[in-house]
């Protein structure tokens, strides 16, 4: 038998658990106990300090792995753990011989809930994107019973509404799908995992350039985007490739792939491009309600106050989720909270559901789609301007509303 020249102990612990890690209840900062700690018989001389919990002594469990003699090599012996109560676990591989710097740890572990694979912090987003597919599903059934209904009454934009639902569909689906997978096999594979973040960020970029165009007055105020549409479109290419690389490094890269410096870089973009659609999306909002009152087209005007009033609740809802987002984040770096932490990333999938929820009400077909679409004769209120031969003030208030239409065209 070889004398161990080093010990590299593998400790599992609940993360409620970490101040056992330690001597602080010896009243020192060590984690490692040396001789004034061993002869003491607090804790063994060159092994990590920790302390047994009195409720469950088998706790934290400690795994230890000697090197024997000269050899640069040591084996740790497969182990099955059983955890018997819910909580977030760490497993840390530790030393205390300054000998063992520099260490190289390969091997694998498997991670198994009494449900499957899936990590309890995702598991309750597999049964909400469950419920969200089914949610889809039925936006999506009540739209097309519609559409098929006055499909004769069906203007442009009610076909950017539809592709923007069976994204949706197609998303919730596929990230179900992808959990589920994970779930049952233990695996993401990255083909699965790439479709749905791609099919992510397309919705994601297609919502952003619905709300714009329609904000825009597109098919309701004016017939085109004009010379704009270029910048339109230009804006939605680089928000999706920005978005793109944002979430495969959330979905596909390791924990210590990416710096933080690295992050940001990819992060800022996102938040820049986000900041230009909120911005160009109320500057377009004022326009057009501004001129749908100079020409008195209140039913128009109030379809579009009805949109601006649901768009700046949801700006405000946003900010706060912000904040709050920030602060839990900042309060709970190591996951204490994470039979909640699902609902971050579910408040966005909802709110922009809501949204979407919002324009298919207000624009839906219906029998007399001239009411909310664009149409020349629909342009003037015609018991809010009434038009005589001798009436020359409103002959001219008509004459540069007739130009201000001809300016929409241009543009």
């Amino acid at each position: 038998m070889q004398t161990s020249t080093g010990v590299v102990e593998a400790i599992i612990l609940d993360v409620k658990d970490r101040e056992r890690i330690g001597g602080e209840f010896l009243k020192t900062s060590a984690i490692c106990c040396n001789h004034t700690l061993a002869e003491t018989g607090s804790c063994k001389l060159g092994e990590v300090i920790f302390k047994k919990n009195l409720d469950n002594p088998n706790w934290p469990r400690v795994i230890k792995t000697d090197f024997a003699g000269t050899i640069d090599e040591a084996k740790l012996e497969a182990d099955e753990i059983e955890i018997n109560s819910n909580g977030m676990y760490y497993l840390y591989f530790m030393f205390c011989n300054p000998e063992l710097k520099g260490t190289v740890i390969n091997g694998r572990t498997v991670w198994k809930n009494p449900n499957g694979y899936l990590p309890g912090k995702m598991t309750p987003l597999m049964t909400f994107f469950g419920i969200m597919s089914l949610a889809y599903l039925v936006l999506g059934l009540a739209w097309f019973v519609r559409f098929v209904q006055f499909w004769k009454d069906i203007i442009h934009l009610h076909y950017h509404i539809t592709a923007v639902i069976a994204l949706g569909m197609c998303e919730m689906a596929v990230w179900y799908f992808e959990y589920a997978n994970f779930n049952s096999t233990g695996l993401r594979p990255m083909g699965i995992t790439l479709w749905a973040v791609t099919f992510t960020t397309v919705k994601k970029t297609l919502s952003r350039l619905l709300l714009l165009v329609v904000s825009m007055g597109f098919g309701v105020v004016r017939p085109t985007l004009g010379g704009i549409t270029s910048k339109v479109l230009l804006l939605g290419l680089v928000y999706f490739i920005a978005s793109e690389a944002l979430e495969l490094i959330e979905h596909l890269g390791n924990i210590n792939d990416f710096s933080k410096k690295t992050k940001v870089f990819v992060v800022l973009p996102v938040v820049f491009l986000d900041s230009c659609f909120i911005l160009w999306i109320f500057s377009s909002l004022s326009k057009t309600l501004e001129k749908l009152q100079m020409r008195r087209n209140m039913a128009k005007l109030e379809l579009y106050r009805k949109f601006t009033n649901a768009l700046a609740v949801s700006v405000l809802l946003s900010i706060a989720w912000i904040g709050f987002e920030l602060y839990f984040n900042a309060t709970d770096p190591l996951s204490e909270l994470w039979q909640v932490a699902w609902i971050i990333p579910a408040f966005w999938t909802l709110l922009a559901y809501s949204l979407l929820v919002v324009i298919c009400v207000l624009w839906a077909p219906s029998r007399n789609p001239t009411r909310y679409a664009y149409s020349e004769g629909e342009d003037f209120d015609e018991e809010g301007i009434s038009l005589t031969t001798g009436d020359i003030a409103n002959k001219l208030e008509r004459n540069a509303l007739v130009e201000d239409l001809e300016e929409d065209k241009r543009e």
